[in-house]
């Protein structure tokens, strides 16, 4: 083993082979030097080691869930992909509920799959995505159905869809 000094990350800890996907989990609360918290959400939308979603449907899901959950709840900071392609860190201001963190994502994920259409995914141009070639919408409702066939549970480890 080399003398590199690595810091822990939590989710590389987590056991991915118990994990339940899909699911909303909370990594943690991290608080600012004045005590200002940010929260840290596990999405995770396929089973982890048993798929992944293809990149030009990441990529849109990505795009769309950043504009849609803002008008969902305050305080969204970020919704990045993981790179195993099986969900997303969600980052937000103060400390939201796991309840309406998946609410919001359930009720985007309805709307990806059954409102959006390609006007309506941002970020598709060159002048406003580092990749805007690698994008599909037809894979990304593809994925959001199958998500929303499953239930986004509440517990990573134990099925408890949300309504």
């Amino acid at each position: 083993m080399s003398d590199v000094e690595l810091a822990e990350v939590e989710s590389f800890s987590l056991d991915h082979t118990r994990v339940l996907a899909p699911y909303v989990r909370l990594i943690g609360v991290e608080r600012g030097p004045r005590g200002d918290a940010i929260s840290n959400f596990d999405v995770r939308l396929v089973q982890p080691n048993e798929g992944e979603i293809p990149t030009a449907g990441l990529h849109t899901i990505e795009h769309t869930l950043a504009a849609l959950l803002r008008t969902r709840f305050d305080g969204l900071i970020d919704i990045s992909p993981f790179g195993c392609r099986t969900g997303f860190h969600l980052i937000a201001w103060g400390e939201p509920s796991t309840e309406t963190v998946a609410a919001a994502i359930k009720s985007s994920l309805e709307d990806l799959v059954e409102r959006v259409t390609w006007e309506d995914v941002p970020g598709t141009e060159a002048v406003s995505c580092g990749n805007y070639r690698d994008h599909s919408l037809h894979s990304a409702k593809e994925w959001a159905k199958r998500v929303l066939d499953q239930g986004i549970s509440l517990d990573a480890f134990e099925r408890s869809r949300i309504a």
